[in-house]
């Protein structure tokens, strides 16, 4: 069997989810645009952000590695990736690439034409911005000087300021690699420095908690802080004439600082649920934006009483990797995802401004609405383990169901109001120690069943959260052991449920004290997945089996062995032709149910832990181990004819497919600049794509359709008053009647002409069109023709046809040329209606002299014959055409 190279059914297309990481942004103002933009790191590429609604404007390239560090100028985004950096304008094309490190970049700072670096080995180089040159480099020692972060005194020409590791500053000047000035050692590792508004200040954060704003100038503290909300990470001052300092934390806090009166002004505890990465307040303007590594980039407003900050607008995913996704609505546009950071979002796969945080589960929610944010996480539930939704009665009440790791109490949500819900569900009498395993909302939205690990199985009510039964009777569990899945058919009919003990229970609906069948099962399930349309039961086993379960005829109709370890996930296509597995050991596989044989089968860099195929069946959204976001994938066969073959599994190489990004697959980040392909040629329609084809012009209708009742027209557009004709004009210029003006220069092109026989133009009463068309004699010269034609204007070609005839100063001759010229165009396919409306014109105009004349009988009869084969080559197309669409509807 040949070697597959990729997935024949699916692609892989973006990624949803991802805001910023633990790499600090970058502001640029725009003034062309007049707004902030944020450039946020998310892996191995960055976002751009417009500041005033945070929509995502452009992505960039991905880099060769994940991004170290970021810094931005006027012109350029610059980015560190592995031993490189590299320069982006726009926030999406690639200008120059900085290459000289022999070390990951960790520190970047532009400087005017120069772009200051400093690697992990300690090395400073400083390269031209236009150049890509290297300018300077600088070695320090480790243990006397190691580098942790630089800055730029304002004023101070040349220099820079260097913090290191042991505490000391340094001061040098980056024109002459000179050390201008070493500054007194602190005992503490310095953390950041960040210049005041202030000349000669800057703020020195230590790792110890000192903040220190120091005077380089005389080398003096004017005023030192004592940070006791965890160790600074990030620091910037309000630069819209407000005297404040803001600090923000490891502990993710964020503290503003009254200069004046040397003391702590305001405080945002718990801004962020890890460290604050970055922080900046914006020029002129009461703002100041933050991001942190738990993925969310956050913009706060300097509006409140105490002059504290409040959130104005947040963009953010999940701070931890998803475990489960699900689509939640007909569209397929919107997914329900949900983690370990004990949170539910929902998210949109066309616009990432719609996505929505739901919050987070909370054993007493109003309790929880009381406390700061930083209390709430004592309230919080376990993290989300299975979900069930259904959106018919979503605007009624809560319409998701969910349960959480470890324990017995459900939870529900409510899409439409995009929070928790008022219910938990949780049976009376239930053991200590009895958790919930799964559960399932039924296809009208009005109960949940649930399944617990003691082998009972209860129902409540989504609307008012009441307990309504459990099956089986007296107080005899459903199962014997932990229950693996529970599922309802389309009507509401009856329940399935399956069990640890191997057995698969089929009990009526209402009549829940004994299963009206039991079936059992060869191995132990794990996962159960109902299409509840075509009535089939996919149970996924723990010997890396899929059973495909009949709930109608209670059978087994399917049996599929392919994988290779614990599956993670299983689901139906809308159409449950296809079922989709994933597992432990990085596959994904598509199985063709009718067929019973595996079709499609790739792997990925990390296990799959969950998946959803949109009810349209365009997108396989996916989440992976390790990995923050949620991956979508296109189905190609809705734009591409593929023919599926059955695979075997034993002899296939498996593809490894890289995860989507947020933006298309793009050419290497080395290749990129290196290939001129120069400037792009305007692509031109060609006027014939073949001889064979009938072609019609690109003319107006106007030009061609009234001209046999041009009379008419003439007639609704006679003007009421007459027209005033000038009674001398100083010169006049010979003009071409049509649409445009265009001045007849074939007088002058004529005079220039070889011949040596003088025909005064006083006796040639043929007009300059009918001269030309006499001169004819080869079909590039009708062509010639034809394109004069087509720039008259309708009545001028009306004229032109008329003066043809013997006794309007023609002759039969040129009348005989003008039939020869529209067989052309009918011989050679082109113009096809110009050529009928102009042979209705000629033959209207002319009846009388072609009867009388065997010449002209002649010709047209080879035009009516010409004419005759064009129109039963269009007629036998278009009766094919309509015989193909009626036989298509048939179907």
């Amino acid at each position: 069997m040949p070697e597959q190279s990729s997935s024949r059914i699916f692609t892989g297309t973006r990624v949803l989810g991802y805001v910023s990481t633990h790499v600090p942004f970058v502001a640029r103002y725009i003034k062309r645009r007049g707004e902030t933009l944020l450039c946020t790191s998310v892996g191995k590429w960055f976002h751009t952000y417009g500041c005033n609604n945070f929509r995502l404007l452009t992505v960039s390239g991905v880099h060769p590695g994940h991004i170290t560090c970021m810094s931005g100028d006027n012109f350029h985004v610059y980015s560190a990736s592995e031993n490189n950096i590299y320069a982006w304008k726009r926030g999406c094309e690639l200008n120059h690439v900085y290459k000289g490190h022999n070390a990951p970049v960790h520190i970047l700072l532009p400087f005017a034409n120069h772009l200051i670096s400093v690697d992990k080995d300690n090395i400073l180089k400083v390269f031209d911005i236009k150049n890509e040159s290297e300018f300077l480099e600088l070695n320090f020692d480790k243990k006397q000087f190691k580098i942790t972060t630089l800055c730029h005194p304002p004023t101070y020409l040349n220099k820079i300021l260097l913090g290191s590791q042991q505490g000391q500053l340094q001061l040098w000047n980056v024109r002459t690699s000179k050390l201008v000035y070493t500054f007194s050692n602190w005992n503490s590792p310095v953390k950041v420095l960040e210049p005041a508004p202030a000349v000669d200040v800057v703020a020195v954060a230590l790792a110890n908690g000192k903040i220190y704003l120091h005077n380089l100038r005389y080398d003096q503290t004017v005023v030192d802080f004592s940070h006791e909300w965890g160790k600074v990470s990030c620091l910037s001052f309000r630069l819209d004439g407000a005297p404040m300092m803001v600090t923000g934390s490891t502990a993710g806090h964020i503290v503003m600082w009254d200069l004046e009166e040397k003391r702590v002004l305001s405080q945002v505890k718990s801004a962020h649920s890890s460290e604050i990465a970055g922080l900046q307040c914006l020029m002129s303007e009461p703002l100041m934006v933050t991001n942190s590594e738990d993925n969310s980039l956050k913009l706060w407003i300097f509006d409140m009483p105490d002059g504290g900050a409040r959130l104005l607008r947040f963009r953010g995913g999940l701070s931890l990797p998803p475990t489960l996704v699900q689509h939640c609505e007909p569209t397929g546009e919107y997914l329900l995802a949900a983690g370990s950071d004990k949170s539910l979002q929902i998210m949109n796969t066309v616009t990432e401004v719609l996505n929505k945080s739901m919050g987070k589960a909370s054993y007493d929610r109003k309790k929880a609405k009381k406390k700061k944010r930083w209390q709430v996480d004592q309230y919080a539930l376990p993290p989300i383990e299975k979900l069930s939704s259904c959106m018919q009665r979503d605007k009624q009440w809560d319409s998701i169901a969910s349960l959480h790791a470890g324990i017995a109490l459900a939870t529900t949500w409510s899409y439409h109001r995009t929070c928790m819900g008022d219910h938990k569900l949780k049976p009376k009498g239930l053991e200590k120690g009895t958790k919930a395993t799964c559960l399932i909302v039924t296809h009208c939205g009005n109960f949940v069943i649930i399944g617990y690990s003691n082998g009972s199985v209860h129902k409540f009510n989504m609307q008012s959260g009441i307990h309504r039964g459990d099956y089986g009777a007296n107080n005899i569990p459903a199962h014997k052991g932990a229950v693996r899945g529970v599922e309802t058919d389309l009507c509401n009919q009856r329940v399935i449920t399956a069990g640890a003990d191997d057995t698969l229970k089929f009990w009526y609906f209402k009549a829940a004290t004994t299963p009206y069948y039991v079936m059992r099962l060869e191995e132990t399930v794990s996962i159960t997945k109902c299409h509840r349309e075509s009535g089939l039961l996919a149970l996924a086993n723990e010997d890396f089996s899929i059973t495909l379960v009949d709930i109608d005829t209670t059978t087994v109709v399917r049996k599929f062995e392919g994988h290779t370890n614990i599956i993670n996930d299983i689901d139906f296509d809308s159409q449950s032709r296809w079922l989709i597995s994933t597992s432990m050991d990085c596959t994904v596989c598509t199985w063709d149910i009718p067929s019973a044989q595996l079709v499609d089968i790739f792997s990925v860099e990390r296990p799959c832990t969950s998946l959803s195929i949109s009810p349209t069946g365009d997108f396989l959204a996916t989440t992976h181990v390790g990995e923050l976001g949620v991956f979508l994938w296109a189905n190609r066969l809705l734009y591409e004819k593929v023919f599926l073959k059955p695979i075997d599994r034993l002899s296939i190489d498996v593809p490894v497919l890289r995860l989507p990004t947020t933006a298309p697959e793009k050419p290497d980040i080395d290749d990129i600049g290196v290939l001129d392909i120069g400037d792009e040629l305007e692509y031109k329609s060609p006027e014939q794509i073949s001889e064979e084809l009938i072609t019609l012009s690109n003319q107006s209708t106007s030009k061609w359709l009234n001209l046999l009742q041009l009379d008419i027209v003439k007639k609704k557009n006679k003007p009421k008053t007459s027209l005033t004709i000038p009674k001398s004009a100083p010169f006049f210029l010979p003009t071409i009647p049509s649409l445009q003006l265009e001045f007849d220069l074939d007088k002058e092109r004529n005079n220039n002409s070889d011949t040596k026989l003088l025909i005064p133009d006083a006796l040639s009463t043929l007009t300059a069109f009918g001269k030309k068309l006499v001169g004819c004699n080869s079909d590039d010269g009708y062509r010639e023709c034809i394109d004069k034609f087509k720039t008259l204007a309708p009545a001028a070609i009306e004229v032109e046809v008329t003066s043809m005839a013997p006794d309007a100063g023609g002759s039969i001759e040129v009348m005989n040329q003008f039939l020869i010229m529209l067989n052309t165009m009918l011989t050679t396919n082109r113009d096809f209606e110009l050529a009928q409306a102009y042979l209705g014109l000629f033959l209207k105009t002319h009846t009388k002299i072609i009867s009388e004349n065997e010449d002209l009988r002649n010709t047209l009869t080879s035009v009516e014959e010409t004419i005759t084969q064009a129109w039963l080559k269009l007629e036998n197309q278009l009766l094919y055409n309509i015989c193909v669409v009626k036989t298509l509807k048939d179907m």
